[in-house]
C-alpha cells in the first residue's frame, strides 16, 4: 500500500525529535452559549499529521533508541452520545482506516502514556496551548517522579508546535491543489460581489453572498471572517462589523476568502460601489497596484520577507510623494517612518491552513527565513487615509485601499495562484457591470 503523505509527515516528525514521547491533541469543541457549540474545525497541527477530523482525539509519537512508533487515540463507540453527535470512526474502524502502530480510545490516554513516559528524558507537546490533554501529560510526568517501578520521567520539555509548523512551510502538490480550489471559489464569490454591490445595500448583505457562494461550492467555510468595508470604514484593518450602508462615489474594501479541504485562501479587492472610479481613487488605486505587481515580481527563491517589506515601503513612500500625500525626501521619510502613517502592516504573511499560517518567518538563529519552492505567501500592500486626517490632499480623504493576492514560489520565480481574479482598473469596471 502506497505510504500517505499523512504518514511521511508523522515519520519526518519523529526523525526530528530526540528520545522521548511527543504528544498532539486534536482540537476541543468550543462552546457557542449555554449548551450549543461552535461549527467543529480540526486543529491545523493534527489534521497536517493525520487527516483525522474528530474531536477528543490525540497522536502520541515514541521515540527510544532503534524504536519508533505512531499511537492515534480516538473516541470509542456510542449509540446514545451518536444518536445525537453524529457517527464517530471508533477504535476498529481507525484501525483499518490509519497508518499507524496502534490505535487507543482516548479513555486509555492516561494509562497507555504513563507507561510510555517512563524512562524517558524528552516530552515533546504544544507548550503555549492550554488544552486540558496537555496538562493531563504533564501531570502523568509529575506522577511518575513519585513511582518507585520507574528510573526517571520527562525533565526535558519541547515545544512539538514548532517542529510541525516548520514541517508545514513548503506545501506539497496536493496541499497547492486545495489552495487553488479555495481560490477558484473565493474569485467566483469576489466576481459576484462586485457584479451586486450597488448604493444602499448593506455591507452585510455582501457578506452573506459570500458565504452563500462559499458553501453553495463546497467550502468549509470562510478561512476568516469576511471584511466588507466601505467608505471610510477600509481605514480600520480588521472592520468586521459589516452593518453600514454602501454609498454611491464610494469605495468597498472587500477582504474574504474560502476554506476548503481546511485550506486557505485569502483575497482583498478594492472596487467602486457606483461601478467607476473616481479620478482620486483612481490615483491611489493604480499606485498601490503598482506596487503589489512589483513586490510580486521580486519574488523568488532566495529572498526574503524581510526584504520584501523594505522594498515595499520604499515603493509606497515613492508613490506617496508623487501624489502629494508626503512631502519631503525619500530616505528621509524612510528613517522617519512617514509612511507607516498610512501603511502599517505587513506586506504579506505566510498561507496554508491556516489563513496566517504560524510557519516560521526566521530560524532559530534570527536569521530570515529565505524563500523556496512550495512557499505561499500573501502579497497586500495598501494605503489608508482616513476621514479626519488634515494632513492629507483632500481628494484622498476617507479613502482605504488594499490589493491582496496570493503567491506560490516556484524554482525560477513565482506564481500568482489568484491572477484570475479583476484586479485592474478596466477589469474591476467591467467586473462592476456583470461582464466578468
Amino acid at each position: 500500500m502506497k505510504e500517505s503523505n499523512y504518514a511521511k509527515r508523522r515519520k519526518k516528525l519523529l526523525q526530528q525529535m530526540s528520545d522521548g514521547v511527543g504528544v498532539v491533541a486534536a482540537a476541543r469543541l468550543q462552546t457557542r452559549s449555554n449548551d450549543t457549540e461552535y461549527p467543529y474545525r480540526q486543529a491545523s497541527n493534527f489534521y497536517y499529521l493525520s487527516g483525522f477530523t474528530e474531536d477528543n482525539a490525540a497522536l502520541v509519537f515514541v521515540r527510544r533508541k532503534k524504536e519508533r512508533r505512531v499511537l492515534l487515540f480516538v473516541q470509542p463507540k456510542n449509540e446514545a452520545m451518536e444518536l445525537w453527535t453524529g457517527v464517530r470512526l471508533g477504535v476498529e474502524a481507525a484501525k483499518a482506516r490509519f497508518d499507524v502502530d496502534e490505535v487507543h480510545s482516548i479513555e486509555a490516554f492516561d494509562t497507555v502514556v504513563k507507561e510510555l513516559l517512563k524512562d524517558q528524558d524528552n516530552l515533546y507537546y504544544d507548550l503555549f496551548d492550554d488544552d486540558p490533554l496537555y496538562a493531563r501529560t504533564r501531570e502523568l510526568c509529575r506522577g511518575l517522579l513519585h513511582d518507585r517501578s520507574c528510573k526517571r520521567s520527562p525533565r526535558t520539555f519541547a515545544d512539538i508546535a514548532q517542529i510541525v509548523q516548520g514541517m508545514r512551510l513548503v506545501k506539497e502538490q496536493e496541499e497547492i491543489a486545495l489552495i487553488r480550489k479555495a481560490l477558484a471559489i473565493t474569485k467566483e464569490a469576489h466576481h459576484r460581489a462586485m457584479a451586486l454591490a450597488e448604493p444602499g445595500m448593506m455591507e452585510y448583505a455582501l457578506q452573506a453572498e459570500f458565504e452563500y457562494t462559499f458553501k453553495k461550492h463546497g467550502a468549509y467555510s470562510d478561512a476568516y471572517t469576511t471584511i466588507v468595508a466601505g467608505g471610510n470604514h477600509a481605514n480600520t484593518l480588521h472592520y468586521i462589523s459589516n452593518d453600514d450602508t454602501l454609498k454611491a462615489g464610494e469605495l468597498v474594501l472587500i477582504d474574504a476568502g474560502s476554506e476548503y479541504g481546511l485550506y486557505a485562501s485569502d483575497i482583498t479587492r478594492t472596487f467602486p460601489v457606483g461601478g467607476s472610479f473616481t479620478k482620486a481613487q483612481r490615483e491611489l488605486y493604480e499606485m498601490v497596484l503598482e506596487v503589489q505587481l512589483k513586490v510580486i515580481d521580486a519574488i523568488r527563491p532566495g529572498i526574503t520577507k524581510t526584504a520584501l517589506q523594505e522594498q515595499s515601503e520604499r515603493w509606497l513612500t515613492e508613490g506617496m510623494l508623487r501624489l502629494g500625500i508626503l512631502k519631503g525626501e525619500v530616505d528621509a521619510l524612510m528613517e522617519a517612518k512617514a509612511h507607516k502613517r498610512y501603511f502599517p502592516h505587513g506586506i504579506g504573511h505566510w498561507l496554508g491552513l491556516d489563513v496566517h499560517d504560524p510557519c516560521p518567518y526566521a530560524d532559530g538563529k534570527g536569521d530570515d527565513t529565505v524563500f523556496a519552492p512550495g512557499m505561499v505567501l500573501t502579497v497586500e500592500p495598501g494605503i489608508y487615509i482616513r476621514a479626519d486626517d488634515k494632513k492629507a490632499p483632500k481628494k484622498y480623504r476617507g479613502i482605504g485601499i488594499r490589493i491582496e493576492d496570493d503567491i506560490l514560489v516556484t524554482k525560477k520565480g513565482c506564481e500568482n495562484l489568484s491572477l484570475g481574479i479583476a484586479k485592474t482598473v478596466e477589469e474591476i469596471e467591467a467586473a462592476c457591470r456583470g461582464g466578468v
